[in-house]
C-alpha cells in the first residue's frame, strides 16, 4: 500500500501573491465602495499582476529552461508553479476585465463618464478627432514594416502595439503585408471628446484605428489588432563581473528591453490568422497567449479615476492631518530634543520629516548628514535639500541603491546629479540591496554633538507618503544614535557589522532577534503564563521563523499575524492571519511581544521574507519611549480589531471577509484617520486656551 502524500506546512509563495491581488480585486467588485474608486482597484490589480509576469514568472521561466526540479516549502517544481499561475492569472484577468466592461464601464456612463463608440460620433466630435490625427498623432506614430521572414523588431515591454494587415490595392496577388504601430510614445491614452455635459472619451488605439489608412496610401488595411507584450524584467547585475556597479545596473535595464516575451495580451477580436502571425513573431507560447474581452492595459484607467468632477463617484477626501505631537513654527530640533515624536502615514502628514530634513540642511550647527535613499518621488523635496547640505558645506553621505527594482534608472540619474553637488554617493553595498529606512543628521550643540535620527517603514517619497500606511520615527536617544552611526560606518567604509545597542540589523541578526524574542514568548507560554505576539508585515515566507511560530502556537503562544500580501503560513490554533485591503496600501511593519506584561515593540523596514532577511540590509527598531510605544500598540490593536475590510486567511489557502461578530463595524484605516483628526483638533483647542502671561524682565531671567 503506498504511503500517504503528506500534506506541505506551507502555501506556495506564488499563490498566496496571487491570492492577494485577489482580494485587490474584491475592493473593485464591492458595491459599497464608489465606481471611480473600484476603477482605481480594477488599474491597481492590472498594475500588480505586470510586475508580477515581468519578476516572479520571468523568475520561474528562467528556472524551468535551466532545467531546475528544486521544490519550494510547498512542494512544487518551478514547472507545477508555472501551471498553477497560468490557471490562476487567466481566471483573474477574465474577472478584471469582465468587471470593468460589465459592471464599472456601465457605472460610470450613468454617472456621467461614459467611453463613446468611435462610429458613433457627432460631427463636432468628429472634427475634432480628425484634428488631433492630424496635428498629434500623424507626426509621431511611425509605422514599422514587418518582415515575415524575421522576427518582429524589439517592442517596448507593457506598452500598446496595433499589428496591422495590409494588401497593395495595384496588385493581383493580393498578398499579405503586415506593419506595427506603437502607442508609447503616442501622448495619453484617454481622449476627452468635447461633449454637452459629463465627460466623453475615447482610447487613443481606436483614433489610429479609424484613420490607419492614412498612413498606409496604396494599400488597403484588411485588418487592425490591439496587442501587448511583457517581457521578462527578472535580471540582477552580476556584481562580480561588471566594472562598477552604475554601469552594471545601465546593462541590466538594456537587458530588460530586449527580454523574451513571458505574456502575451491581445484583444478577443483578432482573427485566427493574425494571431499565428503575430504568436509567431513575437515570439510566444500558447500559454502565454491571454485574449482580453475588453480593453487592454487596464492600469492606463487610473488617470480616470481622478478626473475633475463627479464627487459623487469618489470616496470622501482625507488630507493627512498635521501631527499634534509637532509644534508649528517651532525648530524640529529642540522638538525632538524634548521627545521622541511618532507619525502614522498618510493620517499624519509627512511634512514634519521632510521639515527635519529641509532644516538640517540649512542650520549651520549641522556638521553631517547622512541617509538611506531607495525610492523617492520624481521632484523630491529631500533631494534638493541635500544638494543645499552639501553647498553649505554640510558633510552629505547618501547611500542611493542602485538595484531598486524599476527604479534603477530614476536613482541612477539622481546619484549623478547628488555627486556633481558635492554629495558623497554610495551606490549600494556589493551582494545586498540596502532597504534600511534611515536618516541622520550630526549637530554641534552646547552639550556636545548630539545625532538626530529618522527611522522609518516606509520610503522618504512624499507622493507615496499620502498613499502607504507608514510609521516615522524621530529620536535623539543617544543609543540608536550610536547605533546609526555603526550601521552607515558598516555600509559606507571598511568598517565590520557590529552588535549593535539597540537595533538589529538583517542580514547579521535581524532573524535571530526575532527568533530570541518569540523563544521568550514559549518559554512562558509552557509555564502556564500569558504569552502573546502580534505583527503587522506585508509578506510571511521564511521558513524559519514559521516554523518558530508553529512551535511557539503548539506551545499555547497566542499569535495574530495582519499580513497585507503572501504568507506561506498555514493558520493553526493560536494562530490567526488577517489582512487590510482598504484606499491606503498597507505598508508598516510593528511587531509586539507581549514579554510578560512588559511589552517590546518594534518597527522595522523588513518583511518577513528570505530576501530581506538574508539578501537585504534592513533595520528593526525598538521603540522604547513609553508614548510612543503605547501608540503603536493601540494602531495595532485597531488593525486587529477590523471587521469590515479585513480577511481572514482559511487553512486551504483563501481568504473570507471577517465576519461581524457583535458591536459595530470597525474599519481601521477610517479610526486611524479619526484619531488623528481629533488629536490635531484637540490640540490646536488646547493651545488656544492656554494662557501665558507677561512677566517683567527680571522675573524671566
Amino acid at each position: 500500500m503506498a504511503a500517504k502524500k503528506l500534506e506541505s506546512p506551507y502555501f506556495n509563495r506564488e499563490l498566496s501573491w496571487l491570492e492577494f491581488n485577489q482580494r485587490v480585486l474584491e475592493e473593485a467588485k464591492d458595491p459599497k465602495n464608489p465606481m471611480l474608486e473600484r476603477l482605481k482597484f480594477l488599474a491597481i490589480t492590472a498594475s500588480n499582476l505586470d510586475e508580477f509576469f515581468m519578476v516572479r514568472v520571468g523568475g520561474l521561466n528562467i528556472a524551468r529552461k535551466a532545467g531546475r526540479r528544486k521544490k519550494d516549502p510547498a512542494g512544487l517544481t518551478p514547472l507545477a508553479q508555472l501551471r498553477e499561475i497560468y490557471a490562476r492569472s487567466k481566471s483573474m484577468m477574465t474577472e478584471l476585465h469582465g468587471c470593468f466592461k460589465d459592471v464599472v464601464s456601465p457605472a460610470l456612463e450613468q454617472g456621467g463618464i461614459r467611453h463613446a463608440k468611435i462610429d458613433e460620433l457627432t460631427s463636432e466630435q468628429e472634427s475634432f478627432l480628425f484634428d488631433l490625427f492630424k496635428e498629434e498623432l500623424f507626426p509621431v506614430v511611425t509605422p514599422i514594416a514587418l518582415n515575415p521572414e524575421k522576427a518582429m523588431p524589439n517592442l517596448q515591454n507593457l506598452a500598446l502595439h496595433i499589428l496591422v494587415r495590409l494588401q497593395k490595392k495595384s496588385s493581383k496577388a493580393r498578398n499579405n503585408l503586415y506593419a506595427v504601430m506603437s502607442l508609447d510614445r503616442a501622448g495619453s491614452r484617454i481622449i476627452q471628446l468635447p461633449a454637452e455635459e459629463g465627460f466623453e472619451y475615447v482610447l487613443r488605439e481606436e483614433v489610429l484605428k479609424k484613420y490607419a489608412s492614412d498612413w498606409f496610401t496604396g494599400y488597403e488595411v484588411k485588418e487592425c489588432a490591439l496587442f501587448r507584450i511583457t517581457r521578462n524584467a527578472d535580471f540582477a547585475v552580476a556584481e562580480n563581473e561588471a566594472p562598477d556597479l552604475l554601469s552594471g545596473m545601465e546593462d541590466v535595464l538594456e537587458e530588460r528591453k530586449t527580454g523574451e516575451c513571458i505574456r502575451l495580451e491581445v484583444e478577443a477580436g483578432i482573427t485566427k490568422s493574425l494571431l499565428k502571425f503575430l504568436s509567431e513573431h513575437v515570439p510566444a507560447s500558447p500559454e502565454n497567449i491571454y485574449p482580453i474581452e475588453g480593453v487592454l492595459n487596464m492600469k492606463d484607467f487610473m488617470s480616470l479615476a481622478f478626473v475633475e468632477g463627479f464627487d459623487e463617484l469618489k470616496i470622501e477626501p482625507w488630507p493627512p492631518q498635521a501631527s499634534p505631537s509637532v509644534v508649528p513654527n517651532e525648530p524640529m530640533f529642540g522638538q525632538i530634543a524634548k521627545k521622541d515624536i511618532l507619525f502614522y502615514h498618510p493620517y499624519e502628514s509627512f511634512d514634519p520629516v521632510v521639515r527635519f530634513i529641509e532644516e538640517a540642511a540649512a542650520d549651520p550647527d549641522t556638521m553631517a548628514m547622512k541617509m538611506v535613499l531607495y525610492r523617492t518621488s520624481s521632484d523630491s523635496a529631500i533631494i534638493s535639500a541635500l544638494k543645499r547640505a552639501a553647498g553649505n558645506g554640510v558633510n552629505v553621505t547618501v547611500l542611493m541603491e542602485l538595484k531598486a527594482r524599476f527604479d534603477e534608472a530614476r536613482n541612477i540619474g539622481w546619484a549623478r546629479d547628488l555627486e556633481q553637488c558635492g554629495v558623497q554617493v554610495i551606490y549600494g553595498v556589493k551582494g545586498y540591496k540596502t532597504h534600511a529606512k534611515i536618516c541622520m543628521a550630526v549637530r554641534r550643540e552646547p552639550a556636545g554633538v548630539v545625532r538626530y535620527c529618522h527611522f522609518g517603514t516606509g520610503n522618504y517619497n512624499e507622493s507615496t507618503a499620502k498613499l502607504y500606511g507608514d510609521i516615522s520615527y524621530l529620536t535623539c536617544n543617544p543609543e540608536l544614535g550610536n547605533d546609526a552611526s555603526g550601521f552607515f560606518n558598516a555600509l559606507c567604509g571598511y568598517a565590520q557589522p557590529r552588535d549593535f545597542n539597540l537595533i538589529s540589523m538583517a542580514p547579521i541578526s535581524m532573524r535571530d532577534k526575532l527568533l530570541e524574542l518569540i523563544d521568550y514568548e514559549i518559554a512562558r507560554a509552557e509555564k502556564g503564563k500569558k504569552a502573546m505576539v502580534t505583527a503587522k508585515v506585508n509578506s510571511l515566507v521564511d521558513v524559519a521563523l514559521s516554523e518558530k511560530l508553529y512551535e511557539a502556537a503548539k506551545a499555547g503562544v497566542k499569535i495574530h499575524l495582519n499580513i497585507r500580501g503572501i504568507c506561506c503560513l498555514k493558520p493553526t490554533a493560536n494562530i490567526e492571519i488577517t489582512s487590510i485591503i482598504d484606499r491606503y496600501l498597507e505598508h508598516a511593519r510593528i511587531i509586539c511581544f507581549y514579554h510578560g506584561g512588559k511589552s517590546r515593540v518594534y518597527i522595522a523596514s523588513a518583511d518577513w521574507m528570505p530576501r530581506n532577511l538574508d539578501k537585504r540590509l534592513e533595520l528593526m527598531v525598538p521603540v522604547e519611549d513609553k508614548d510612543c510605544r503605547d501608540r503603536l500598540i493601540q494602531m495595532l490593536n485597531v488593525h486587529v480589531a477590523d471587521n469590515r475590510n479585513s480577511w481572514l486567511l482559511k487553512p486551504n489557502g483563501t481568504y473570507d471577509r471577517v465576519a461581524k461578530q457583535s458591536g459595530k463595524k470597525i474599519r481601521s484605516q477610517e479610526v486611524l484617520y479619526q484619531q488623528a483628526c481629533a488629536a490635531i483638533e484637540n490640540a490646536e483647542k488646547s493651545r488656544r486656551t492656554r494662557f501665558e502671561p507677561h512677566r517683567p524682565e527680571s522675573q524671566t531671567q
